[in-house]
């Protein structure tokens, strides 16, 4: 016996995403509604490849009551006025959105990473997904916080367009093209030219000169894993079409050597290592496409501070960053709290 499941924003890059994962990982289903906006009523999108072809509905007209469970892919506006309605009704809601997810009475779940905050959900039914940047490094920090215990973070990121939808690969995609035809290049989407360029800011800036981004990955991470943890992010736009890539450096309260590291993140859940130190021997945005592991290469020791590490990670922004994770969430609550049958 399986759930009902209504996927929101489902035409959406990360809305795809979910069903194609929904699909892959055979997700118990007996029921499935794709659910869009007025504008994407009636399309007809795929279910993974299973085959099966789905029919948008209209969100303003669709009926929570009797839904299982509901995966938001379409914003934090969209989130706000329709996630208290689905919760209502009885059915969860796992949100993608950044709407909910410092908020005191909303579990903020990466499966492999803090399982047991899902059993918070009850107080207002919403389970709130990570921001991507954060979803992929809290997987590779919280195998090594449990054996030596993390004092400092410093990340920088390299963050792919498809961070900020199709609308982002598409300015991608038009300015590359501009540029090797001779044509006008025009910035809609970013704040400057991303072809061929990198834009040190994701989302709007803060008054200590941090970005939006910069300090979601501080709460989030904070959140999640340990509220005693400091951390210090650069979030940066580069010219890749998917695939977030991480450059990390850890100062931790106990000594730690790379080769333990090494052998911690092997055996961690969610974690692909590919550390050679030879041509190849580690893993770039390209190549994580469509899997579900967060790649970690190029672990090595921090001379610079007593205890610390510097290592580099890769991950499927779309996938773990986004409609994985949820799913995963799904799974995890399915366990735990909606048993079937």
């Amino acid at each position: 016996m399986g759930y009902r499941v209504v996927v929101v924003g489902a035409t959406g890059n990360v809305g795809r995403e979910v069903l194609n994962v929904l699909a892959e990982r055979e997700f118990p289903i007996d029921e499935i509604a794709a659910v869009a906006s007025s504008r994407s009523t009636g399309v007809e999108i795929d279910f993974g490849d299973s085959g099966k072809l789905l029919k948008c509905k209209n969100i303003e007209h669709f009926d929570w009551a009797g839904w299982d469970i509901a995966l938001f892919a379409a914003g934090s506006a969209v989130a706000k006025e329709y996630a208290p309605k689905c919760a209502a009704a009885g059915c969860v809601v796992i949100d993608n959105s950044s709407l909910y997810r410092m908020d005191p009475d909303v579990p903020l779940v990466v499966p492999e990473v803090n399982p047991d905050a899902i059993d918070g959900y009850k107080a207002r039914n919403i389970i709130a997904n990570p921001n991507c940047s954060t979803a992929q490094l809290v997987v590779v920090l919280k195998p090594l916080h449990d054996a030596a215990k993390i004092k400092r973070v410093v990340v920088s990121t390299y963050q792919s367009v498809s961070g900020a939808g199709k609308a982002g690969m598409d300015e991608l995609f038009e300015q590359s093209r501009a540029i090797f035809v001779g044509d006008q290049v025009n910035s809609t989407v970013f704040t400057k030219q991303i072809a061929f360029n990198v834009i040190p800011h994701i989302d709007v800036f803060l008054d200590d000169g941090s970005t939006k981004e910069e300090w979601k990955m501080v709460v989030e991470t904070k959140k999640i894993l340990d509220p005693k943890i400091k951390l210090n992010a650069t979030c940066v736009r580069v010219p890749v079409f998917v695939g977030h890539s991480e450059a990390v450096n850890i100062e931790f309260e106990r000594e730690i050597s790379a080769e333990e590291a090494q052998d911690i993140l092997r055996e961690a859940p969610g974690v692909m290592l590919i550390d050679k130190r030879e041509d190849e021997g580690y893993i770039t945005p390209i190549e994580c496409v469509g899997d579900g592991a967060t790649y970690v290469s190029r672990v090595r020791e921090d001379p610079t501070v007593e205890n610390g590490l510097t290592l580099w990670c890769v991950s499927d922004n779309l996938r773990k960053g986004a409609a994985l994770n949820a799913v995963q969430i799904a799974e995890l609550l399915g366990r735990r709290h909606l048993k079937k049958g």
